[in-house]
Parts: C-alpha cells; structure tokens; sequence
C-alpha cells in the first residue's frame, strides 16, 4: 500500500488537477477525455512496467540503474544524466506552481477573496504574478517543507505524510465533486465533460487533440525520467508490475476524472467558460467559490486539495533526485538533503521570477515566460524521449532484452504481461513515441 501511494503520489499532481481540466476544456470536454484514457492505457502503462522493472531489477536510483543492468561497453547509463536533469526540471517550475496552490490556499482560507468581483479576482491572480517576494516565498516553503519530509527518510517521512495527503486527498475530492455535481445548471457541465463532442474535436484539431492527450498520458504518469523508478527499486518481488502499474494508473485516472467532475459542473452553473487555459483554476474557480452558498469553505478545502496533490508530487521527485545524490556521490541522506535544499532553490528562482523580475524574457516567442519553456522542455522533450529510452532499452537486444524485462514485470503474484503484447511494445510504440516527439518539436 505504501509503494502505491507513494508511486500514485507521485503520478497525482497538477497534471491531473491544473493541467487535465484546462486542456480538456479547450479540446472539446468528453472526446479528449477518451483519447486521453486510450493513451494512457496503451502507452502510459507500458512503459511504467519498463521504469518499474528497471528500478527493481537494479535497485538502484536512475543514476546508476542503467549501469546495473547494461551489458559491458553499453552507453544506456547516459540516459541516468538526462533523467536527472529532466527531474531537476520540472522541480524548478513545479515548486513555484505548487507555490500558487499553497498562497491561494492561504488567501481563500482567510477570506481575501470574499466581496471581490470578477475583475477584482483577476487582478490578484496577476497582482501575485507580479510579486517576486511572493512567488520566491511561497516557492522557498514549498522546497523547505518537501526537503524536510525527506530528510527523516522513506519510510518515517515520504511514505508517512504522503498516506496521510493522499487519503486526505482522495475524501475531499469526493466531498467537493458531490457538491459540484448538484449545482443547479451543473448538468451541462457533466455533459461537456463526459459526451464525446468530436465536432469540437475537429474545430481544435484531431491530430493537436491527439497530441495533447499524449502528452497529458506522460505527464500525468512523471514517466521517463525516473520518478516512477526509484520507487520500483525499493519494492520487493511479491507481485508483478503490471499489476501494480495498472493500481497506479486507475488510482491517478481517478483523481483527474474526479476533478473535472468538480469544476466543469462548477463553470457552466455559473455560465463561466471551461476553456480558459491554465488561469482556469486560479482565475475562473476563484469567482465560481465567490458566487456559491459557503464558497469560502468549498474554497479552502478546493486549494487544500490543490496543495496535497502537488505536494505528493514534490515529495517522489526530491526522493529521487536525493537518492541519486546518495548514489553518485555516496553521500548520506542529510548530505544530499542540504546540497539539493540550496540547488533547488537556486534553480527554481528564474521560474518563480520569470513573471516579475525577468518577465521581459519570453523565450518561445511573445507573452511566453520561463515557466513555459520549462514545461516545453520537460513535457514535450524529455518525458517522451525518456520514456522511448526506456522502452527501447527494454524491448531490444541492444539493450536489456525483452526476455528479461517481462521476466522481472511477471515475478510475483497479479496480473501477468500477456506474451501477444511484444510485438506491439517492440515495434509500434516506438512509433508512437517518436511521432509524439517530433509532433511536439514542429508544434513550436
């Protein structure tokens, strides 16, 4: 239980709860939402049985798991590099957005938002963009609280307060979802959201749409960069991946399709827009709470969530990247809690920055901010050629080799990797993942 949590913890994030909803908005509601589950059942699964594997049959974080495993002259172990600087990556922009759940968590919390009219919410989304020592500040206990959790080890610390978020999690999520189900005109919402609209689908685009829920597949799941792996090498034998990894996707699926459930019935019974983009929960929700009977206390406990679920994620990733310190440089775990407490923090400034302070840099053209190009970077480039280092390096006889990777999926009791599947996973996932890259490439 405690590995499922955590690898859920881990998978659970703004990718379900900030991302999911705004892109399924803006790529028609119910028909994205079955692309997207497609997606994650025929890629996302696989490949999380490939990052479970190797970390498990390595025991090692992904620094070194490549080297365990690779066979002598093999150049596999450099993937360990670009999974590291792909989880130093999101960490520099997933503090500060994690930063924003816990400030409007903080602001709903003691009533700021009550008596403010739509414009007024606006301008303090944009008031707090605007301020480094809010963003830097929020950011700096983001990263203090998720090292400190750390630093008492896995299982006192990451595996103990990340049981406690999630079940908290999992009963607030229900609660809210409830209330927003019953609001008068949340009806439509639910038909937005869970009827298939393909003519929408045409208008954003069938092959964008496509891509979209791709992308959403492998960031939802932090797969291809390791983050899913160091949790497979803690594990023991007892039962095989493919189980695990299918308790892992249904537990995340379940909380992304939950929190459309929670805001797109809120949108449409306030007749606000569900396509807003990412201000969607930070622009939108805020004037949705304001208009509800109780809305300060639906408020609360809407950014408690928000909080929890990003805050799992910054848990399981600064597990990793501490593991890898340990393992590169033999250092002790409190020694690799102070070396990445002052990286990190350093790191994560130029994002936390990137909308005050350094907002005259827009590096993917105009009105764009360091944090999207760190998102391109992570979601686009390193999460799918991650993932596609890990399926080949299992499925090839250049790599591990498949006989010994459904060897280590299929140890234990659970569901067995069906042999008919090799084929597939050998020859046409590959192509699916390199159209998912080169598509993300040409998109900018």
């Amino acid at each position: 239980m405690g590995f499922i949590l955590l690898s859920a913890g881990c998978a659970i994030g703004i990718g379900n709860v900030w991302r999911f909803p705004y892109v399924a908005g803006a790529y028609g509601g119910g028909a994205f939402v079955l692309f997207y589950l497609f997606f994650l059942i025929t890629m996302g699964v696989p490949i999380m049985t490939m990052e479970f594997a190797v970390g498990r049959a390595s025991r090692k974080s992904i620094i070194r798991s490549f080297e365990e495993l690779e066979k002598p002259g093999q150049k596999w172990h450099l993937h360990g590099r670009l999974g590291m600087a792909g989880n130093y990556l999101l960490m520099m922009f997933y503090t500060t957005v994690t930063g924003w759940m816990l400030y409007y968590f903080y602001q709903m919390l003691t009533g700021k938002f009550e008596g403010k009219n739509t414009q007024q919410v606006e301008d303090m989304f944009g008031e707090m963009l605007a301020s480094p020592q809010i963003l830097t500040s929020a950011m700096f206990i983001v990263i203090t609280a998720g090292i400190f959790v750390c630093s008492i080890g896995l299982q006192k610390g990451v595996e103990r307060i990340t049981k406690l978020m999630m079940s908290l999690l999992l009963v607030i999520i229900i609660v809210l979802a409830i209330h927003s189900c019953t609001l008068n005109g949340g009806i439509e919402g639910l038909k937005f959201y869970l009827l298939p609209d393909f003519q929408k689908v045409k208008e954003a685009g069938v092959w964008e749409t496509v891509t979209a829920a791709m992308n959403q597949a492998f960031f939802t799941l932090s797969l291809g960069i390791g983050s899913m792996g160091i949790f497979g090498s803690y594990i023991d034998k007892k039962r095989t991946l493919l189980g695990e990894s299918v308790n892992i996707a249904i537990l995340d699926t379940f909380v992304a399709l939950v929190s459309g459930l929670i805001i797109f019935p809120s949108c449409f019974a306030f007749g606000i827009s569900p396509d807003q983009g990412p201000g969607l929960i930070f622009v939108t929700l805020p004037n949705v709470f304001n208009e509800m009977a109780g809305g300060r206390i639906w408020g609360t406990l809407f950014f408690v969530f928000m909080t929890f679920a990003a805050f799992s994620t910054i848990l399981a990733v600064f597990e990793n990247i501490i593991s890898c310190g340990m393992d590169l440089f033999h250092w002790s775990r409190r020694q690799s809690c102070l070396f990445n407490f002052i990286a990190l923090t350093i790191l994560s400034l130029p994002c936390a920055l990137g909308y005050n302070l350094l907002s005259a840099f827009q590096p993917l053209g105009e009105g764009s901010t360091v944090l999207d190009l760190e998102d391109f970077l992570v979601s686009n480039l390193m999460l799918p050629i991650g993932s596609l280092c890990y399926l080949l390096f299992c499925v090839t006889r250049f790599g591990w080799g498949y006989d010994k990777y459904e060897a280590e999926t299929n140890t234990g009791e659970g569901i067995k990797l069906p042999r008919q599947i090799r084929g597939y996973v050998t020859y046409v996932l590959p192509v699916l993942l390199l159209f998912l890259i080169v598509k993300g490439l040409l998109d900018r």
